[in-house]
């Protein structure tokens, strides 16, 4: 467990890529994120409760600090090196899902970007440095992601980066696709 004392700046690695910078939310990253998850562009594939209001979101991105403080990992903001724009998040999570099969003890993995972003290898790009990231830092563990049926783009994501269709389930009631790597 890392110290409770410690500004998430400071606990949240910063990850370079030739395109992107991966980094610890910031207050003034709310306006950004909250326009992010409040896009039904972007949260068509993240399930029913995914689209959020700016409260839902601030609430949001309060827990990623949390993460990082109790687990040693959680989710970096995605910032666009040449515009300086927070265009999303990736990372790691516990999210103590009620989903079989369990997902307790992987790295849940889990990305989201901007509409605008879509489609310019970003998500690629986040993804293969949070994974370098993590096989550094928690080796023996295994990392999922889930994945609706119809998301053939994050699907691309996952199998580019890795991933393998594990197991059909439903969360929520919803069809998933569980990925292990």
């Amino acid at each position: 467990m890392m110290d409770a004392g410690v500004r998430a700046e400071e606990r949240v690695p910063v990850l370079e890529t030739p395109r992107l910078r991966l980094r610890a939310h910031r207050a003034d990253d709310l306006d950004a994120f909250a326009a992010i998850w409040s896009d039904p562009v972007v949260t068509r594939y993240l399930g029913r409760a995914a689209s959020s209001s700016r409260q839902d979101s601030w609430m949001r991105m309060l827990r990623y600090p949390g993460m990082w403080a109790l687990l040693g990992y959680g989710f970096w903001a995605i910032e666009e090196k040449a515009s300086g724009r927070c265009i999303g998040d990736v990372g790691f999570a516990d999210f103590k899902r009620d989903i079989q099969p369990s997902l307790e003890g992987m790295l849940e993995t889990g990305w989201v970007l901007s509409a605008d972003a879509h489609g310019k290898g970003y998500a690629s790009e986040a993804l293969a440095a949070v994974l370098a990231w993590g096989e550094t830092h928690f080796p023996d563990r295994t990392m999922a992601c889930i994945i609706e049926p119809e998301n053939a783009a994050s699907i691309r994501v996952a199998v580019k980066a890795g991933f393998r269709e594990w197991q059909r389930t439903a969360y929520h009631e919803d069809p998933i696709l569980v990925f292990k790597r």
